[in-house]
């Protein structure tokens, strides 16, 4: 699995000493960005803890930052703190995995209704285009890119629902299955990833149509087999699992 994180470990530059606020927010939403990516895709096992010496060597940080970002995981559900003991990566069980992508395939379904009756075709366009980038990313077998991007579609439908309460409570749930949904794509040796790149063109089309009902239900069909293929990832031996770091 492709990771941001280089196995040779690359340096984040700290900010210019003159640089002020905004160049020391960008060296922490970088750090965000590439150790949510590193959690993310599995390379540090369910349940195993976050090894903070070797990620601030590859990062080439400090443990402040680090433990800085290891605390906005934490609120995302990726990762748990450790009172005196660090942290380690949140293992859901397949009750918790049932229960979390039934509650994402209602919103979904629900932000798909209610972006029918809101999205403007500007919009489309940008999800259209997202689209194609995500199915160049699939036929290269780039999992990384391609989850970047699907995410990026599934976001870009929530907010033209133009519902905050229901985009805070998606954030909200999102996080704390990000992890398993990428995994999910490996599922059944792949299978589960062609099935849902032809989801995502049914999705495509609905949204274009402005089929609010169609699509809505289309969504949570979609959530309910990616539930599948995850619950099915989760108790399969995993062979090709990354080796923890």
């Amino acid at each position: 699995m492709k990771s941001t994180i280089p196995d040779t470990g690359v340096p984040i530059a700290p900010p210019a000493a003159n640089g002020g606020d905004r160049q020391e927010a960008s060296l922490h939403g970088e750090i965000l960005l590439r150790l949510r990516d590193y959690v993310v895709e599995g390379n540090i096992p369910d349940g195993a803890r976050v090894p903070e010496r070797q990620l601030c060597a590859m990062l080439g940080i400090s443990r402040t930052p680090l433990r800085e970002a290891l605390k906005v995981l934490a609120s995302e559900g990726l990762i748990e703190l450790l009172p005196n003991r660090g942290a380690r990566v949140r293992q859901l069980s397949q009750r918790d995995l049932e229960e979390l992508f039934d509650v994402m395939a209602g919103l979904e379904s629900l932000a798909g209704r209610l972006a029918c009756e809101a999205i403007t075709d500007e919009e489309i366009t940008a999800i259209e285009q997202l689209h194609y980038e995500m199915y160049g990313h699939y036929l290269h077998r780039d999992m990384h890119g391609y989850f970047q991007t699907n995410q990026r579609i599934h976001e870009g439908i929530v907010a033209a629902a133009r519902n905050e309460t229901l985009k805070s409570a998606y954030a909200n749930f999102a996080g704390r299955i990000r992890r398993v949904r990428y995994s999910a794509n490996f599922a059944r040796k792949r299978q589960r990833w062609a099935e849902a790149m032809r989801e995502h063109e049914t999705i495509l089309d609905a949204l274009r149509r402005r089929a609010a009902s169609e699509l809505s239900d289309i969504l949570f069909q979609h959530l309910r087999n990616k539930r599948a293929a995850a619950i099915e990832h989760l108790t399969e031996p995993q062979e090709d699992a990354p080796v923890s770091p």
